[in-house]
């Protein structure tokens, strides 16, 4: 479609595999004028569940995402009926809406929002929330909105229902926990499953829970990271998106493990959260496929 106007969207499978999966999705788009630019696809080998991330282009107007999803959904149907099968059809520049929660530190948050500025980010981030009232100055380098809720002892539950507020407010797609070091109560991890994205501040499983930089410093560990993961009502055990590490030595002070740790953090949200937003993550039980 070299020289002609066009639409890109882009198509996800997930469900049982089988023979031909390929060949009867590249068939149902070429039939509604899908070009296809770029194709991933896997298949577990312990579940034998297929994925597959198309990107494809259309001649401009032709199509919609909802004629597009129609139409492969009636060609795949006895696929679909299966357990644990699931199609997304969705326009390349869609811009998911984003809200950032934060607490007393800032690198995080800044490194979203500088990437975001900068267009790394495909997103619209709609507002900064923290229980810290000097993350306002952070939002307003940027000039993000900045709610700031407090967390009094006693009254946490009365602090997310008004960060919930604010969420269903802002209509919110995904809510991304910038070191923001306040527990997600169990219903809303549950109500906000595969859309909330945290970054915790140890290389997962290993020292789960607070101070995992000093946990990691009695062990005598010799590397350091970061996991940026999908929050779960189980803490600190969703599923992975993004990892990032880097080696210490015994020279290394707990303060200096924080101190490297913080550049793990940053890279590892910034790149699970931009995986995320281009759809390259498929959740499968506690784990991921990530078409990077």
């Amino acid at each position: 479609m070299a020289n002609e106007t066009v639409d890109r969207f882009r198509v996800l499978l997930s469900c049982p595999d089988r023979r031909g999966i390929v060949a009867e999705v590249s068939r149902l788009l070429a039939q509604q004028g899908a070009n296809v630019t770029a194709a991933a696809q896997f298949t577990d080998p312990a579940s034998h569940q297929f994925f597959v991330r198309y990107e494809v282009e259309t001649h401009s107007g032709s199509v919609t995402p909802t004629s597009l999803q129609i139409g492969l959904a009636s060609g795949l149907a006895d696929l679909l009926q299966q357990p644990n099968a699931e199609l997304l059809v969705r326009r390349a520049d869609h811009k998911p809406r984003v809200a950032l929660l934060a607490s007393k530190a800032s690198h995080c948050l800044v490194e979203v929002l500088q990437r975001w500025r900068t267009g790394e980010l495909p997103c619209d981030i709609v507002c900064v929330i923290a229980n810290h009232p000097h993350i306002e100055e952070f939002a307003g380098w940027f000039k993000v909105p900045f709610h700031h809720v407090d967390f009094p002892v006693g009254e946490k539950a009365v602090a997310f229902a008004e960060v919930e507020s604010i969420l269903q407010r802002e209509s919110i797609d995904v809510t991304v926990l910038a070191r923001f070091m306040q527990i997600i109560p169990d219903s809303m991890a549950e109500a906000h499953r595969g859309r909330m994205i945290n970054i915790h501040h140890s290389f997962l499983p290993s020292f789960v829970g607070a101070r995992p930089y000093e946990q990691a410093h009695a062990r005598g560990v010799k590397l350091v990271g970061a996991t940026c993961h999908y929050v779960t009502p189980e803490l600190d055990q969703g599923p992975i998106i993004d990892q990032e590490v880097v080696r210490i030595s015994h020279r290394d002070s707990a303060a200096d493990l924080r101190r490297k740790g913080r550049i793990c953090e940053r890279e590892a949200l910034a790149r699970g959260l931009r995986l995320h937003l281009e759809d390259r993550v498929f959740v499968h039980g506690n784990r991921t496929v990530v078409f990077d």
